[in-house]
């Protein structure tokens, strides 16, 4: 039996077209084949040389992914002289994966493993800690170029889906900093390529491809679970459902419940606590579902839309994509799950190169028809000037200072309800390290026998997380939090006696609390978001944290 794990390229071509119709078999086609109504013209390379056609795509997706990654890079590489600071999340997950677990209230483990991995590969320098989100993004760009060319893309129309995906606005945002973001789509996209390598052939080793990119993708982040079920759906709404009865599936879902265990054995022994954290956060959160879709164009660039409405409507219309057009419902069932669930804008990201390897297929084979070739370099100079006019915006290439007068330029504006000159995206990265040298500073200027029992309570993950990542080799106390994964991790012993407070609360309602109460700070920056927080110095809590911490429990 050959080695599976050496598949040559000749080989792999072999393995995904075992069930496809002999090439005498009629083929049907429909108006949606070409976008015009006009019979389909599958790339030469694609008929004559399918070895060589995988390896043509290889070389060019290889291509793609190197630019990807020099480019996300080299802008971390900048960002450190141009005076941007850490994204928050990024302390968080750094203090995550000092504490590694099998689950956290509000991520999987994968990025605490990810943030613990970067920090002893590369320290915490920005380029350091933020090198695996670039690769990840390198990564997505491969895949992106795979399942274009299973979906019979040839060179033209996998340069198109490539472009798309190199310089969509989103991507480009999302793999910039550490996240479980970045590597989202790359458990997505290797799921996706298994299930349509499993259609084409049925081949077992597909199967456990599937059931491991979704148990892992499932403790990287719980969108997995989604996004397999509206697959599941997908499956369902086509012929395609009879792989649903095949040995291998229940082989993938042994794999995939097998893998997410620890995370899911984790939430059962806290209470379900993602779900909860979940449930609040949808509670909270008030977006309207009329701004959903128009806020997907925004976050796809006007030009790149275009690209993904005909992937999607080749999808669920061409006839000669009938074996893929489990893919368009897996979408559109989708799409329906996360604008029902209110979800984050951004949470439909992952789902997107598919639809654009799909677009390329699509805008080739119409090109193809009508002879019109010159199209995509068009189409590509195009992508790329508007991805160029609005790259300062959408990843920091510029200093804190010129980036405000290019927003000015461009009309806009001050950004909503943020508080600060910057979008939430940018102002998370300011105002940290003023708010850490102001507790310094109060700690410091503490008698040495009040200093000896003092603590830092704060009033969320994010001010809590700066502080404890900025303060290192300051002799600061753990600062601590009842939010999210911070309550699980407890007061660190505190008692209460004195308590630097960061908080939203009022000095009346922190007399409730404590029997002095003085203000001494607050947390403002122009650049930073405004958090309408203060900072106190609180003596004498009248309830030991050991005694009511289960009372300050908040998961959102």
């Amino acid at each position: 039996m050959q080695n599976p794990g050496r598949c040559s390229a000749p080989r792999l071509w072999r393995v995904t077209t075992t069930a496809l119709p002999p090439s005498n078999a009629p083929r049907e086609t429909s108006k949606l084949d070409t976008i015009s109504g006009h019979r389909e013209r599958a790339p030469a390379g694609d008929r004559d040389d399918p070895a060589g056609s995988f390896r043509s795509m290889l070389k060019l997706s290889l291509l793609f992914a190197l630019i990807k990654l020099l480019m996300q890079a080299g802008d971390n590489l900048l960002q450190a002289h141009l005076g941007w600071g850490y994204f928050t999340d990024e302390a968080y997950y750094i203090l995550c994966g000092e504490r590694l677990d099998w689950g956290y209230v509000d991520h999987g483990p994968i990025i605490a493993l990810q943030a613990r991995l970067a920090v002893l590969l590369f320290g915490k320098s920005l380029i350091g800690i933020r090198l695996l989100a670039s690769m990840a993004g390198a990564v997505k760009l491969l895949l992106t170029g795979i399942m274009a060319w299973q979906l019979g893309a040839g060179r033209r129309g996998q340069m198109m889906a490539l472009a798309a995906v190199l310089l969509s606005a989103q991507f480009i945002a999302l793999d910039s900093f550490l996240s479980m973001n970045s590597f989202e789509p790359v458990f997505w996209m290797t799921a996706l390529i298994a299930m349509l390598q499993i259609v084409k052939s049925g081949n077992l080793r597909w199967w456990v491809l599937l059931g491991v990119a979704s148990g892992i993708g499932c403790e990287n982040k719980p969108s997995m679970v989604f996004m397999l079920g509206a697959l599941l759906m997908g499956l369902m709404m086509t012929g395609e459902r009879r792989v649903l009865r095949s040995k291998g599936f229940l082989l993938a879902v042994t794999l995939t419940v097998a893998l997410a265990s620890p995370y899911l054995l984790w939430q059962m022994s806290h209470g379900w606590a993602t779900y909860h954290f979940l449930h609040n956060e949808t509670a909270s959160r008030r977006s309207s579902i009329r701004m959903f879709l128009p806020l997907q164009i925004l976050l796809l660039g006007f030009v790149s839309v275009p690209m993904v409405a005909a992937g999607l409507l080749w999808l669920l219309k061409a006839k000669s994509a009938v074996r893929f057009r489990f893919l368009g419902w897996t979408y559109l069932f989708f799409l329906f799950l996360m604008m029902s669930l209110r979800s984050k804008d951004y949470y439909l990201s992952p789902i997107y190169p598919m639809l654009f390897a799909a677009g390329g297929v699509a805008f080739e084979r119409y090109m193809a028809t009508h002879r019109r070739s010159w199209l995509v370099p068009v189409c590509l100079v195009q992508m790329f000037t508007f991805e160029l006019m609005c790259l300062p915006l959408i990843m920091p290439t510029v200093s804190p200072d010129q980036w405000l007068r290019i927003a000015a330029l461009k009309n806009l504006g001050r950004p909503g309800h943020t508080g600060s000159h910057f979008t939430q995206f940018y102002a998370l990265r300011f105002g940290w390290q003023e708010l850490t040298d102001d507790v310094t500073r109060i700690y410091r200027s503490l008698p040495a026998a009040e200093r000896a029992q003092a603590g830092i309570i704060c009033v969320d993950w994010n001010t809590a997380s700066a502080i404890n990542f900025l303060s290192e080799g300051t002799g600061l106390p753990f600062a601590i939090s009842s939010h999210n994964n911070f309550f699980l991790w407890g007061p660190h012993g505190e008692t209460g006696a004195v308590m630097i407070v960061v908080t939203r609360q009022t000095r009346d309602e922190l007399l409730n609390e404590y029997d002095r109460v003085e203000k001494v700070g607050s947390m403002h920056d122009p650049y930073a978001l405004d958090w309408h927080a203060g900072i106190y110095l609180c003596h004498g809590r009248k309830r030991p944290f050991n005694e009511d911490w289960q009372s300050l429990k908040h998961y959102d």
